[in-house]
């Protein structure tokens, strides 16, 4: 059997040694980011554009706020209507897999990058990266940050400021640092603007109408 390069150990999320392939790769993506970082947020075409060539994939209308931090951008892989605000930094050594109408606020981090416990093995250069999966329709507070191998579900947001290192179910409010799960989100929510606030009567009425008040809403 042959011996696998560095990006097949890489890509297997086996313990892996940056070389030079491996920086040629990261090099590419930091043309395009520079490209990126260099839009204002009122350039919604140009940003489109810009965005769509750091990403793996992505339908087109994902929008990413500059500044943006990313290890290889290729391995990042986005739904419908993805959008990040300012200073967002995904190291994707590993696939990171996001869902349709996900939002990530400013300073969110998201970490698929990892190196070795003990300080001997960690000083061989070996590092590794884990999967990161986010469901559909998730709103992620700002200053939150990922760690490598987390899975979180669909219909979730997790607070501002959480620290993720375990998986999170669907249909849950979640924080914290370590992060855990606060309570779940029910229709009673539907309404709700800030705390116990709610949404206003004619910003109501247009939800409403858009099919999106919930079958047993009062028009």
């Amino acid at each position: 059997m042959a011996e696998l390069s560095q990006i097949e150990r890489r890509d297997r999320q086996m313990a892996y040694i940056v070389d030079s392939t491996i920086m040629d790769e990261v090099r590419v993506c930091h043309e395009r980011l520079h490209r990126l970082n260099a839009l204002g947020r009122a350039d919604i075409a140009e940003l489109l554009e810009a965005t769509q060539a750091v990403l793996g994939s992505s339908p087109g209308d994902a929008i990413i706020c500059p500044p943006f931090h990313a290890d290889y951008g290729s391995h990042t892989h986005v739904g419908k209507h993805f959008f990040a605000n300012y200073n967002c930094t995904i190291l994707d050594v590993a696939k990171v897999t996001i869902g349709d109408n996900v939002m990530l606020a400013p300073n969110v981090a998201i970490y698929t990058a990892g190196h070795p416990i003990h300080p001997d093995t960690r000083n061989s250069g070996y590092e590794y990266g884990k999967e990161v999966v986010i469901g559909s329709n998730v709103w992620i507070g700002g200053n939150c940050v990922i760690c490598p191998g987390v899975t979180i579900g669909s219909n979730v947001v997790i607070g501002a400021g959480s620290v993720v290192t375990k998986d999170i179910p669907d249909w849950c409010v979640a924080a914290g640092n370590p992060c855990r799960v606060l309570r779940p989100i029910t229709d009673d929510d539907r309404r709700k603007l800030f705390h116990d606030e709610e949404i206003d009567d004619a910003a109501w009425e247009d939800i409403v109408q858009r099919g999106l008040g919930g079958e047993d809403t009062e028009q």
